[in-house]
């Protein structure tokens, strides 16, 4: 075993080592410390159950001497109560025959205001058959508004239909119209075009004309020169 621990590498070993240790030592320890920690909170716990058990003892002795003194002033209580119990009695009998003439004052007054209330419920009943009557009077009336709304719907579709049809026919002549127009501006270039050309030739025999008046004038200027130094 121990040639066979030398042959190996210590890097091996270390690692070998670490290995049993992060696997093995650490689940021990882990066991170990869960162990120790359930003992631990076991004796916590059994401190804890006799502090506990003392501490009701001492409470119960407390307690039974409370009681003591609260069955003395209970006893005492229930003295004052029978007295007052029979105090309230008697006061209890003459609020009763109050209540009695009390009731007896309702029960006249409630004569009375169901009378009141049947002559106004008779008179609520008239006033429902005046509103039924008022609305059926509107609903009629609202009916034939609302023929004449559907009247005048129509009315307002049929001049919709109509305007539109004339916006349609107007469309059209103005179509019509920018044709014509169109054409007449053709016509108008044209015409003027042609003037021009009429002007270019007027100006040309214009041009000609000046310069066959003045070659004209030159002539006779000289004619009349000719005339003045060569007379007859």
């Amino acid at each position: 075993m121990e040639g066979i621990l030398q042959k190996i590498p210590p890097e091996e070993l270390d690692q070998i080592a670490s290995y049993i240790l992060e696997t093995r030592l650490a689940s021990a320890i882990e066991e170990f410390v869960r162990k120790n920690e359930i003992r631990m909170k076991e004796l916590s716990l059994m401190e804890r159950v006799i502090r506990v058990e003392e501490e009701l003892k001492a409470l119960r002795e407390i307690e039974a001497a409370r009681f003591e003194a609260l069955e003395k002033r209970f006893e005492a209580i229930d003295r004052r109560f029978e007295a007052l119990q029979r105090e309230m009695n008697a006061r209890f009998e003459a609020q009763e025959k109050r209540f009695e003439a009390i009731d007896r004052r309702f029960e006249a007054l409630q004569r009375e205001m169901n009378a009141r209330f049947e002559a106004q419920e008779k008179r609520f009943e008239a006033i429902d058959r005046r509103f039924e009557a008022l609305q059926k009077e509107i609903a009629a009336r609202f009916e034939a508004q609302e023929k004449r709304f559907e009247a005048i719907d129509k009315r307002f579709e049929a001049l919709q239909r109509e305007i539109s049809a004339r916006f349609e026919a107007q469309e059209k002549r103005f179509e019509a119209m920018d044709r014509r127009f169109e054409a007449l501006q053709r016509e108008i270039s044209a015409r003027f075009e042609a003037q021009e050309k009429r002007f270019e030739a007027m100006d040309r025999r214009f041009s000609f004309l000046q310069w066959f008046i003045g070659i004209g004038f030159s002539v006779l200027t000289i004619l009349l020169t000719l005339f003045r130094f060569y007379p007859k």
